[in-house]
Order: structure tokens, then C-alpha cells, then sequence
């Protein structure tokens, strides 16, 4: 499929059900936002977004949640628009 490891359709992926796991916080809050984007936006990400992604979930949960609800906002423009994307694949 290409040289983009993230790109195989959802649930037959390892990496992505392993990102799906690291998007396990337990934290209601950020499980539902972050397991919500992988169902609903990660898949249309491009190669280096995905990477983006996945280097995200490395933050501590504090910062995550920070992020993710809008108390905080980072100073890479990067980050900031897939803030922005997950956001908005979020369940209201």
C-alpha cells in the first residue's frame, strides 16, 4: 500500500491499533476525543500529519488535555492545525 504505513484500511492496521491503544488515557475526556479521531479523521491525515499524530500522544495527559480543550494553545502552527482537525472530528 504504498510507503505510507498508516494507510491500510481501519482495524486490519497494527500501527493504527496501536495508536488506538496510546489514545487509551484514562481520562474519559481525552479517551472519547482522541479515540473519536482515530475513528473519524486519522485515516485522512496525510503521511506526516500521521507522524504529527503519533508524536502528540508522547505528551503527558495534563498537556494533552490542555491542548485538546482549548486552555492551551501551542506555538507550532504544525501542531496547531491538528489540534484543530482533531477538535473538530470530535463528538459534540
Amino acid at each position: 500500500m504504498g510507503s505510507d504505513p498508516f494507510s491500510r484500511k481501519k482495524g486490519s492496521d497494527p500501527i493504527v491499533a496501536k495508536l488506538r491503544w496510546r489514545c487509551r488515557r484514562g481520562m474519559r475526556e481525552l479517551d472519547r476525543i482522541l479515540e473519536g479521531f482515530i475513528d473519524n479523521g486519522f485515516q485522512e491525515l496525510s503521511a506526516a500529519e500521521k507522524r504529527q499524530f503519533a508524536e502528540f500522544l508522547e505528551f503527558p495527559d495534563p498537556d494533552l488535555h490542555a491542548y485538546l480543550v482549548g486552555r492551551a494553545e501551542p506555538t507550532d502552527f504544525e501542531l496547531a492545525q491538528l489540534l484543530k482537525r482533531i477538535r473538530e472530528s470530535s463528538p459534540h
